[in-house]
């Protein structure tokens, strides 16, 4: 099932580099790898926010706040670490005056909210071999 769902984007605020650990935008990129849609709705019920993460960006919503983008994540530069266990180098992008504040907390609650969609996805059933021409090997 395919949704559509539209998020204002107000005037930018501020911005500033940011790094990500590892194993948050690695997650996130296997999840993403997995959606049927190329985006991936991660609710963060601990703060009341809903992320959205495609390809470009990572965008934070407030879920009462009337679709508004509160803080993007974007510009991210995996290819400039020397290994996968490496943090990634990001800029924040600050939408709303409390975007500093919710800044503080939603890197952590947001690499929870994946552990948490990642334990509730499906990786698929279990395989067998099948002998082919009823040949066991």
């Amino acid at each position: 099932m395919i949704v559509e769902e539209t998020f204002y984007r107000p005037p930018e605020l501020s911005r500033e580099p940011r790094t990500l650990p590892a194993e948050t935008y690695n997650l996130a990129r296997v999840l993403l790898k997995r959606a049927a849609a190329g985006s991936l709705f991660v609710p963060i019920r601990s703060m009341q926010f809903l992320a959205v993460v495609d390809g470009e960006e990572f965008i934070f919503v407030d879920r009462e706040g009337k679709r508004m983008i509160e803080l993007a994540w974007q510009r991210f530069a995996p290819q400039a670490r020397q290994s996968l266990d490496q943090p990634v180098a990001y800029e924040a992008v600050y939408y709303s005056p409390a975007g500093a504040e919710i800044m503080r907390r939603i890197q952590g609650e947001f690499h929870k909210a994946l552990q948490s969609l990642e334990q509730k996805s499906v990786h698929g059933g279990q395989a067998r071999v099948i002998p082919l021409n009823g040949k066991n090997r």
